[in-house]
């Protein structure tokens, strides 16, 4: 069989009961940015239960969805990409990965300075477009690096790919990657490469990559390939798990290019587990406050779930969710504490099932571990047998 996960990074469906606790009350990704672009053209995802789960301006709720549909709560402290993408596949974290909203520290700093040999601009906590654009001309100039992080456990360096050949960048992440492990335990060192001539020419490329901090607990990508399933990561699922527990890793460029790479996948993995992370929505869009874009992104992804589903075979189960929320209709432009949709469909689904609101994103590597005929020592409880026909 083949089960296959999809990530709308950054798509949440409302706000959590701790919402408060981390300044987010009120966000709902889908259904705010739904009522400011006047609503949502999504006939894809409305038959499988979306409008069901959040009310979505110009999104039916009364349609019998064709799978099964709910949300997800979420166990994990914290709002990032490397928890939540740990949860879905059935490890939560307790303690909330080391923020840095001041800058990081002198010995930090000092460590960077001494493995890069270059000096630093900017270390705060920043948009990553408008840092570049704060600094690009000064880094031109002198070569030193734009270092930032946001609200997210996250060192990022922004360089030029004419000034700092990606080979090096690359490098000086990975170095810190292994001095912001131990005692400091940061979620991610990001390379943020960027090109352009000038203020308001700046543009970031394609060739971001993520250094994660290794998970913590046997995780269901662990479990699958220790037991011989064929697991496939495809956008930034190898950066967040490390390169562990994955048989194939591939890149993407784009949302476009994940769902192309997803459907060629499909074509020739006869078997095993496809994760999938779409980025787009996250970093083009909802730290952006683009309201109207992540709209046309949502949109063209709905309209690729056509052509996905006729890549389908009769025992495929694929779900739809997402990591955590961002909301590009608050003031802020970090990520935000909300519920993930949880949208599973194939031939052997029940039609209309619904799953109502579970304590955790868990629960669905718990239930992929289940249709491998596996048990997950970690968090989440199997839903299985509720959605299967057969």
């Amino acid at each position: 069989m083949r089960a296959v996960v999809v990530v709308l990074d950054s798509c949440g469906v409302g706000e959590l009961p701790d919402a408060r606790a981390y300044g987010d009350l009120g966000s709902n990704t889908f259904g705010n940015l739904s009522r400011a672009v006047g609503g949502l053209k999504l006939s894809n995802l409305e038959k499988l239960g979306l409008g069901k789960i959040v009310r979505i301006a110009r999104v039916r709720d009364d349609l019998a969805a064709l799978g099964a549909y709910g949300k997800m709560g979420v166990l994990s402290a914290g709002k990032d990409s490397t928890n939540g993408h740990w949860e879905l596949m059935g490890v939560a974290i307790w303690q909330p990965l080391p923020l840095f909203p001041g800058g990081f520290p002198p010995e930090i700093m000092r460590e960077f300075e001494r493995l890069s040999g270059r000096g630093f601009l900017g270390n705060k906590a920043a948009s990553g477009t408008e840092i570049i654009e704060e600094f690009g001309g000064e880094h031109l100039a002198t070569g030193k690096l734009i270092v930032y992080t946001s609200a997210d456990s996250v060192f990022q360096i922004a360089a030029h790919e004419k000034i700092i050949p990606l080979n090096e960048l690359y490098w000086i992440c990975s170095e810190m990657r292994k001095i912001l492990t131990g005692s400091w335990g940061l979620g991610r060192v990001l390379a943020r490469p960027f090109v352009g001539d000038s203020k308001g020419s700046f543009k970031r490329t394609s060739n971001r990559k993520d250094f994660s901090l290794p998970c913590p607990e046997e995780n269901v990508l662990d479990l699958l390939h220790a037991s011989g399933v064929t697991t496939v990561g495809i956008g930034k699922i190898g950066d967040l798990f490390a390169g562990r527990g994955l048989s194939k890793i591939v890149h993407t460029k784009s949302n476009r290019d994940g769902m192309e790479k997803l459907c060629e996948e499909l074509a020739v993995t006869r078997q095993g587990f496809i994760f999938t992370n779409l980025v787009d929505f996250d970093s083009l869009w909802g730290h952006r406050n683009d309201a109207t874009g992540f709209a046309g992104g949502l949109e063209e992804f709905d309209r690729k779930l056509s052509g996905l589903d006729q890549r389908l075979r009769k025992e495929d189960v694929i779900f739809i969710t997402a990591d955590h929320g961002c909301d590009p209709t608050t003031p802020s432009t970090d990520h935000t504490r909300e519920y993930v949709p949880l949208l599973i469909y194939g031939a052997n689904v029940k039609p209309d099932v619904n799953l109502g609101t579970r304590p955790s994103m868990a629960d669905l590597g718990a239930t992929v571990a289940e249709l491998f005929e596996l048990k997950l020592k970690g968090r989440g409880e199997s839903f299985a047998k509720r959605i299967l026909a057969v």
